[in-house]
Formats: C-alpha cells, structure tokens, sequence
C-alpha cells in the first residue's frame, strides 16, 4: 500500500508516448520523472505519478478487450485559476472536450491528452473566480 505521504501512481494508455510526454511538460507542469520511449515513460507533478504506456508496453498488453474502452474517468488537476488556464492552454493551440460547468465545489473543465485521455481542471469554490 502506498504511504500518504508517497506518489500516486495513475496508467494512462496512450498512441504515442513522446507526444504523451511533451503535452503533460509542456502544458500542464509535470516533470519527466524516467522514459524508456516509445514503450513506456513516467511523469510526476506533485503527489502524482503518470505512467504513459504504449502500445508495446507490458501495461497496455495486459488490458483484456472488455476493459479497453475509454470512460468518463479522468485525472483531476487543481488549478489556482481556471480561466487563466483556459485561456494559456487555447493560446497554445489546445482544445477542450466541455464548456466550463459550475457546482457547489467549484467549476471544471475537461480537455484530452493526445490519445484522448481526459484531464479535468478545477477551481475550487472556496478560491476566487467569476460568479456564474
């Protein structure tokens, strides 16, 4: 079992792992944590460990058929911000898979990595932001 204060570990199977790599540096401030491209590589931003798995890794072999298909899970990113990372993110060229949609925690926005695995922005309520 992982200690609290250890990373998480998260597997994202992903088409291409240097894209992989470069959208979660580039954009989102992970760190290159070790990459044995095109098979495999791993990234870190805070408590969280993002195994980016290819094709030829072991990771996505072991994925059975059934359990292959997408889902609505995602990783969740706290931000300070959210429509300054809106609008960061759009500059750079990126698109987003939702509108910005509020609730009593705060608001989010979804936006996929190069194989489509989502990532969630939030903003908690308890930070500033705009009333909806």
């Amino acid at each position: 079992m992982t200690a609290a204060d250890q990373v998480a570990s998260v597997r994202y199977i992903v088409d291409d792992v240097r894209a992989a790599i470069d959208f979660y540096t580039t954009h989102l401030g992970f760190t290159l944590n070790f990459s044995a491209a095109p098979a495999f590589a791993d990234v870190v931003r805070g408590p969280l460990r993002l195994l980016l798995s290819g094709p030829t890794s072991s990771g996505a072999r072991a994925t059975p058929d059934q359990a292959a298909g997408a889902g609505r899970n995602r990783i969740h990113l706290v931000v300070d911000d959210l429509d300054t990372e809106i609008a960061r993110l759009r500059d750079a060229g990126l698109s987003f898979h939702s509108d910005v949609v509020s609730g009593p925690g705060g608001r989010q926005i979804l936006l996929a990595d190069p194989a489509g695995n989502l990532i969630e922005l939030f903003q908690s309520a308890s930070r500033p932001g705009p009333t909806p």
